[in-house]
């Protein structure tokens, strides 16, 4: 059992750190020199991120999020195949920004404030997954795992606060590479985390024991005191 916990862990922190290098990748092509300091502060960054990630979080935890499953709801599957798409654009356009100058957000200050939402989405990520055992990439009911609800750290404020980070992150990169029309993909792509918050919560109520009594108590999904 260990190694083949082990051996999921291995496989999940693997496609993550290639999915990294993929997106580097994308970025520097696009903006056709490696001569881009913000370009590597992101990578940077995100390296350090995962490499903290991968010493805090719970070996289980990371397995399930890198581990294909029978019961995820087909909806999911197609926001993430879908997400997919303007996730990537957002390293497209900035690369193309940087090399075409299409836009000037060459302030210290908004790169700043770029590192700054990065780091507190990222934060507030991590904390969801430290929170929830049962925290995944895919919306599904963990039955073969016990799944139950979550009620501690920030699930005590919003229902979905992972979705809260995330977002939070997405919309930092096009502050930290100081280029404007990225806030175009960045923008699709939180829309569409927005729709698969409502989408999953719908799914919790309807599946999860004890979730509608929970969600009794915290009224919101996202945002305190709006939604």
């Amino acid at each position: 059992m260990e190694t083949k916990l082990n051996k999921s862990v291995v496989k999940r922190l693997s496609q993550v750190f290639i999915a990294l290098f993929v997106q580097t990748g994308v970025l520097f092509v696009s903006a056709g020199t490696f001569s881009w300091f913000w370009g590597w502060m992101l990578l940077g960054m995100n390296i350090l991120i995962l490499i903290i990630n991968s010493r805090i979080l719970p070996q289980d935890l990371i397995s399930e999020r890198g581990s294909p499953k029978a019961n995820v709801k087909q909806w999911d599957k197609t926001i993430t195949r879908i997400s997919i798409l303007p996730f990537f654009f957002t390293y497209i356009i900035s690369g193309l920004d940087q090399r075409f100058g299409w836009t000037d957000m060459g302030s210290l200050w908004i790169h700043l404030a770029g590192i700054i939402l990065l780091i507190l989405g990222n934060a507030i990520f991590t904390w969801a997954m430290v929170s929830n055992h049962f925290f995944s990439t895919m919306v599904r009911i963990q039955d073969d795992r016990n799944h139950a609800v979550a009620t501690t750290g920030p699930y005590k404020i919003v229902r979905h606060p992972g979705y809260i980070g995330f977002i939070l992150q997405t919309l930092s990169i096009p502050l930290l590479l100081g280029t404007f029309w990225t806030l175009v993909p960045a923008g699709v792509t939180a829309v569409l985390f927005i729709i698969r918050t409502a989408l999953e919560d719908s799914v919790l109520k309807k599946e999860l024991n004890g979730y509608l009594e929970y969600a009794d108590k915290v009224h919101y999904r996202l945002i305190p005191g709006v939604w």
